[in-house]
C-alpha cells in the first residue's frame, strides 16, 4: 500500500527540514497551504521565535484568485521582513511542490525585495 497525500508531504517536509534551518540573520520562510488560504512565517529556529507572519486571511488581501492572493501574501511578508531588518531568507516550501500558489508567493516576495 502506498502513502496518502498527507504522509507523502510530511515525508518530503522532514527531508527539507533536515537541511534548512533559520537563524536570526537568515530566517526560514515557511509556507503552509490549505485548500482556501496560504500562510507564510519568518522563523528563527535557533531561538525558536517567529519574526513575522502574513496570510491570505488578512483584510488587505483581496485578489480575484488564490494565485493572486498568494502573490500579495509574498509581497506582504517581504515588506514585514524588511521592516524587521531581514533581507535574505531560506525558503521552506513545506513539502509542497514549487508550483502554483507556492511559486506565486515566492515570486511576490522576490518582487518586493526579499532575497533567497
Amino acid at each position: 500500500m502506498g502513502l496518502t497525500k498527507t504522509q507523502r508531504r510530511e515525508r518530503i517536509r522532514k527531508r527539507i527540514r533536515k537541511t534548512i534551518s533559520g537563524s536570526s540573520l537568515e530566517p526560514r520562510l515557511a509556507v503552509f497551504r490549505s485548500n482556501k488560504e496560504i500562510y507564510a512565517q519568518l522563523i528563527d529556529d535557533q531561538n525558536g521565535t517567529t519574526l513575522a507572519t502574513a496570510s491570505s486571511r488578512e483584510k488587505d488581501i483581496s485578489g480575484s484568485s488564490r494565485i493572486e492572493n498568494s502573490a500579495m501574501v509574498g509581497k506582504l511578508i517581504a515588506e514585514r521582513s524588511i521592516a524587521a531588518g531581514v533581507k535574505t531568507v531560506k525558503f521552506d516550501r513545506g513539502g509542497y511542490l514549487y508550483h502554483g500558489r507556492v511559486k506565486s508567493l515566492a515570486d511576490g516576495a522576490r518582487e518586493a525585495g526579499l532575497k533567497f
